[in-house]
Parts: structure tokens; sequence; C-alpha cells
């Protein structure tokens, strides 16, 4: 068991083995990078797209929340910017980028 244990783990040695522990040695490398595009790379992707599609659909009475966390219901679309409403008929235009989450699951109090 034990040199069954050792054998699988030393590298490959011979005359054909150098060749392939060059290629041994770059599978570390190869493993990281398929390691930070699964779990960093794709994922920020898919946010990214998720926010641009997000940015495209705002319809006008959606109510939204900045990424300065000022809370309103849109009035007004242009094509980079919206106008938003907030209490007491405060209007306040921004772009659209700072735009940053839909609040329609609040329920507004009067």
């Amino acid at each position: 068991m034990t040199n069954l244990l050792n054998i699988l783990l030393m590298a490959p040695q011979g005359g054909a083995g150098g060749q392939q522990n060059g290629w041994y040695s770059f599978l570390p490398l190869v493993l990281i990078i398929v390691v930070f595009y699964f779990f960093f790379i794709r994922p920020q992707m898919k946010r990214s797209k998720d926010q641009r599609k997000f940015k495209e659909g705002l319809q006008k009475g959606q109510k939204v929340i900045t990424i300065g966390g000022i809370h309103g219901r849109i009035v007004e679309i242009q094509e980079t910017t919206v106008t938003i409403e907030v209490e007491n008929s405060v209007r306040l235009r921004m772009e659209k980028t700072a735009i940053a989450m839909d609040n329609s699951q609040t329920i507004e109090a009067k």
C-alpha cells in the first residue's frame, strides 16, 4: 500500500518523462486560472450583465434606490438620465448608472 502511494506521488522520470515533467509544472498555474475564472471572473461578468439588463429595463413609475441610498419613483426616463421623485414632489435628475436596485417590494406609507 505504501509503495503504491509513493508511486502515485512521485513525478514521472526518465528520457520521455523530462518533457512530461514540463507539462506537470504548468498544471498548478492552469488550475489557478480555472479557479479564478469560475469563482471570480465568471460571477462578476454575470452580475455586470444582470445590472446592465436592469438599467435597460427601467420603467416609468418603478420604485428604485440609488447608489447614494436615495429612495424614489421614476417619473421620466431619457437616454442616459432618469428623473426620480422623492418625498413632497421633489424631483432629482441623475444618470442611469446611479440607479442601484429595484425597490418595488416596499410598501409606501401614507
